[in-house]
């Protein structure tokens, strides 16, 4: 395994790209009911790119594809489906259960349905859906796993009894001993928006 230099500086999301059939009604959930500022839009012949905000440069953002068939299904947070193999849910974060339960009421407040909190013991958590089915969860930290030092043998973090082979090598070593090989399956300068 190479050793890297420097550690990667990560700052959060810059964006998540998702996929919209309906950028309209997107717009008014994520900016009107969710209070995500929509901060930047692109617009060219072939699609719409709106980018709308969860954080300090943190945001989701959405393409809208003209002229193309795009499939819509809706699946909830965390149930299987073999159409989202890749992808189940986005959990925004917030600071504190009051932020929790005022988004809470601000979801219901907007006709949209939205679950109880359910409690995670290290988050609590609610969950909801957007207009075009993705399945979203905002949650806040109880016990805030980004702020300290990585304890793989702290149980209410590291909680699965039987974790996969990197995870052990943390444990003792702190560090993994391979890393996968990964490959393009396209060329990348094929992608319209590299964004």
């Amino acid at each position: 395994m190479a050793e890297d230099a420097e550690v990667v500086r990560w700052r959060g999301v810059n964006h998540l790209a998702l996929v919209t059939t309906d950028m309209d009604a997107t717009t008014r959930f994520y900016h009107g009911v969710l209070g995500a500022r929509l901060v930047a839009t692109i617009g060219t012949p072939a699609f719409r790119h709106y980018f709308f905000e969860i954080g300090p440069q943190n945001t989701i953002a959405f393409f809208e594809y003209h002229d193309a068939e795009i499939a819509r299904f809706a699946k909830p947070a965390g149930v299987p489906d073999p159409r989202a193999a890749q992808f189940d849910h986005l959990s925004l974060n917030l600071a504190d259960e009051h932020a929790l339960e005022a988004l809470r009421q601000r979801l219901k407040g907007h006709g949209c349905e939205v679950t109880d909190v359910v409690d995670h013991d290290v988050m609590r958590s609610i969950y909801f859906t957007d207009p075009n089915g993705i399945a979203l969860e905002a949650s806040w930290w109880v016990t805030d796993a980004t702020s300290r030092d990585a304890d793989y043998g702290d149980r209410q973090l590291f909680g699965d009894t039987d974790p996969v082979p990197a995870v052990r090598e943390l444990m003792v070593t702190g560090s993994v001993t391979t890393t996968p090989v990964t490959t393009l399956t396209h060329d990348p300068t094929d992608i319209a928006d590299p964004a």
